[in-house]
């Protein structure tokens, strides 16, 4: 999400998920994501999802690599419709 918010195309690179408690089937996870730096078109990202309420147990924390690209790359390997559109994300609601 903190990718989307800078206004850039980016792809993953990495993600890696640690789930630390069992998440089912349409628990509502409250998502907290910050960006720990970018270098040139990298960008590294973290996040955690809480079970519940923005004061729940962690359950799931994350860590990735994200890479700035134009967006013709997603021309090429993807939607680019559906990514050029705008999207209906929930930001801080």
């Amino acid at each position: 999400m903190s990718v989307y918010l800078f206004r850039k195309p980016y792809a993953t690179g990495r993600l890696d998920t640690d789930y630390l408690l069992p998440v089912p089937v349409g628990t509502t996870l409250h998502l907290r994501a910050w960006c720990n730096g970018i270098a040139g078109r990298k960008a590294y990202l973290e996040a955690e999802g809480r079970i519940g309420a923005t004061g729940g147990p962690v359950a799931v924390r994350a860590a990735a690599l994200f890479i700035e690209v134009n967006m013709e790359h997603f021309a090429k390997h993807g939607d680019l419709a559906a990514v050029a559109a705008e999207h209906d994300y929930e930001v801080n609601p």
